[in-house]
């Protein structure tokens, strides 16, 4: 059956058609707002995982200082395709875990990570770059492809306006395209950093209560403060 495109955009107006659910314990977890790492940092990572791993993240701040004034559509195709260069792994192969989220730091460290990675990569860099967090959500979807069985996915959501159909950053493909276009993707639930919300779509009004992903957040947020946490300066 062919969905009307008035239905495809309902589905990814998340905003409109979701709970939202505020998670108070969690509101001191916020993303820190310094992006500079230093010179002697950015050496110890060379010192610590090689000159490759080095060169990228360097290659990360210039693309961050090169892109904080350009109008936001060039900031999301430089971002989408700057992080899509990097490799698709599992948490499993890298670090030995079934659910990992890793900063950008370690991203950048491991050239490579999984989808949810990707997302999370992409949306505290266009942070950086100075958009608004309330124009980005990090969505899981059900992917139809490239499988005929559908599988977990996660992408960056970016909407000009709250009411506006979203466009999709996705690690599958250097095209940003409208939701409505990605018919391949189903969205099921998705949150944005600073205000730490969850959201449930179709307006069903059923609690999202999935600790264990809050868990990750926190735990990303954690170790982004400071100097970079265990990273840098263990």
């Amino acid at each position: 059956m062919i969905r009307s495109r008035r239905h495809s955009l309902s589905r990814w107006n998340l905003r409109r058609y979701l709970l939202l659910l505020l998670f108070p314990a969690l509101l001191g977890a916020t993303v820190p707002e310094q992006w500079d790492i230093t010179e002697i940092q950015v050496e110890k990572i060379g010192s610590r995982y090689g000159s490759d791993a080095k060169a990228r993240v360097n290659a990360w701040l210039t693309l961050i200082q090169n892109y904080k004034n350009s109008p936001e559509k060039d900031k999301l195709e430089a971002v989408n395709h700057f992080f899509n260069q990097m490799r698709f792994v599992s948490d499993k192969e890298l670090w030995g875990a079934e659910d990992y989220w890793a900063t950008p730091v370690e991203f950048l460290i491991a050239s490579g990570g999984d989808c949810e990675d990707f997302s999370m990569a992409k949306y505290f860099t266009l942070k950086a770059m100075g958009v608004a967090v309330e124009r980005m959500h990090l969505t899981y979807v059900r992917a139809l492809t490239p499988n005929p069985v559908s599988q977990a996915h996660m992408v960056l959501s970016y909407f000009i306006t709250q009411e506006a159909e979203p466009l999709v950053l996705d690690n599958l493909t250097n095209d940003i395209k409208p939701a409505s276009q990605r018919v391949d993707l189903i969205p099921v639930y998705s949150f944005n950093g600073d205000g730490l919300w969850l959201a449930k779509q179709r307006g069903q009004g059923q609690r999202v209560s999935d600790s264990s992903r809050l868990s990750l957040w926190s735990g990303v947020v954690q170790r982004m403060k400071g100097l970079w946490g265990q990273l840098i300066d263990e």
